[in-house]
């Protein structure tokens, strides 16, 4: 098959990809292409489409500051509506004329001026700029458990929801307390026979305000857009004072600490339940979730909590670590998503010979979260160190495209045809991140999580407010870059 030309090379069709693809071609880029494994765009919403799901951060400011959406019909919208949302937007903005759909990236290379790319599917492509949008959330973790493939039962991970499985009646078993399971298990509990839950750690998990947005004000949004725009704006300022919760500030902390308590006291009256359902960690280490359902579905009759990861499966029998033995008709993971070993399932080589596996063997790092140092003209969208746990990680991709929009312009401008991280530049970031990081609450807050890798380094989250990134952003210029101009004149 012949190769394919272009000038910058998207993997991944979700936010990240399509803002990408947009700011590339406000910069002047003629040709831009998008490679998506999937049939459409959408990414983590096009994924995951269990009962319940839904975005913990309110729709106005999880959406693009360029496509306010004066329509969405709840504070919080749930992912259909937030999956047609991107839909809309790729629509209006022609993105869908550049996506390739059922091409899966399997190995990129950068042969000393442009990146090789081929998709399993037999594709191959030529890049001057190649941008990893794939995100984080979308590779199911299953845990390799003895005896998981003798339980003769259905079983599937909350991301491959079986929709064509009849849950009514069902005895069903939940593997894992994490944000899916809090959004789907009120949902499919009024219906089964019974739904035992084990946890290994219980998670924080507050109220929202959530409900509907009326009608007439969602018209009035349309009629007078600065509105929209205003909301947003509000909504980005109060969630940045939710930081205040991560940095240990006392008045944050105890308003958090009444919220939740009132939440879980409020529908579990029995002290003992209360007791297996309070974690045992500093709020904030482990991601904090957001519900209205979550605590009522527990107190049902048919629902039960095991307070106990599982250590194996017998047939229909799930048997805890403590020995507690629950049948099941059904199985469902919601075990979250293989994170931080992102690299192992990455094949791309950069500079002299130079792999993201070897690069990132004692961790992920990237500079600025977006660039890695020894792959010329590779960006990653939502990299190391991007993640947050208070705010709208939107708002971090359009902080990292406009700074990759504004290396180009650069480049342009001095007829540039590479561009990496410094070395020195690149590993003072990450040595500025860990330090952060180690007296932070995600460290030092007596829990570990999806956000630290194997050896117990979180090379996930950025320690401090969008705000301070967005300025970090703005400000980082050419000086932390290495560059070489064109090879002829």
């Amino acid at each position: 098959m012949a190769t394919r030309e272009t000038d910058m090379l998207i993997v991944g069709a979700g936010f990240s990809g399509l803002i990408m693809a947009m700011e590339a071609r406000k910069r002047g880029l003629a040709r831009i292409d998008i490679l998506e494994k999937a049939d459409d765009i959408g990414g983590t919403w096009r994924e995951n489409t269990y009962p319940g799901v839904a975005c913990d951060v309110p729709s106005h400011l999880y959406s693009l500051a360029s496509h306010p959406n004066p329509g969405w019909s709840t504070a919080y919208a749930g992912g259909g509506e937030i999956q047609s949302y991107l839909q809309k937007v790729a629509r209006d903005e022609m993105l869908y004329d550049l996506c390739h759909f059922g091409q899966t990236l399997r190995a990129a290379r950068w042969d000393g001026a442009r990146w090789q790319v081929e998709t399993d599917e037999g594709q191959h492509w030529s890049a001057r700029f190649l941008i990893s949008a794939i995100g984080a959330l979308h590779v199911p973790n299953i845990p390799d458990l003895p005896g998981a493939d003798s339980f003769p039962g259905t079983a599937f991970h909350s991301a491959r929801w079986d929709h064509g499985v009849d849950l009514a009646g069902k005895r069903i078993a939940v593997v894992g307390t994490g944000a899916s399971a809090v959004q789907f298990v009120p949902e499919i509990a009024p219906k089964a026979a019974q739904v035992s839950i084990f946890q290994r750690t219980p998670p924080y998990v507050l109220p929202r305000p959530d409900g509907p947005i009326a009608p007439w004000v969602r018209r009035l949004y349309a009629r007078l857009p600065l509105l929209p725009r205003i909301r947003r704006a509000l909504i980005y300022a109060v969630f940045e004072f939710r930081h205040a919760v991560f940095r240990g500030k006392p008045r944050a902390v105890d308003f958090a600490m009444r919220m939740w308590q009132k939440a879980l006291t409020d529908a579990i009256p029995d002290p003992e339940e209360q007791a297996r359902l309070t974690p045992p960690y500093r709020i904030g280490c482990k991601r904090i979730l957001s519900s209205n359902d979550w605590y009522p579905a527990l107190a049902r009759k048919n629902v039960e909590v095991i307070p106990y990861g599982v250590a194996r499966i017998e047939g229909d029998t799930l048997i805890a670590t403590d020995g507690t033995r629950v049948q099941a008709d059904v199985l469902i993971w919601g075990t979250g998503f293989h994170v931080t070993d992102a690299a192992e399932r990455l094949d791309i080589t950069g500079a002299d010979g130079l792999t993201i596996r070897t690069a990132w063997a004692k961790g992920m790092s990237a500079h600025l979260g977006t660039s890695v140092a020894g792959f010329p003209n590779f960006f990653v969208l939502l990299g190391p160190h991007t993640g947050l746990g208070h705010n709208s990680v939107v708002l971090m991709i359009e902080a990292q495209v406009e700074h990759i929009g504004r290396l180009l312009d650069a480049m342009q401008k001095q007829r540039l045809a590479t561009i990496s991280p410094k070395p020195q530049a690149q590993a003072a970031f990450e040595a500025e991140m860990q330090e952060r990081l180690t007296d932070s609450v995600w460290q030092a807050g007596g829990c570990s999580s999806w956000y630290q890798d194997s050896s117990g380094r979180n090379t996930t989250l950025w320690p401090g407010t969008v705000g301070e990134y967005r300025k970090r952003m703005a400000g980082a210029g050419m000086e932390q870059y290495l560059t070489s101009p064109p090879t002829h004149t």
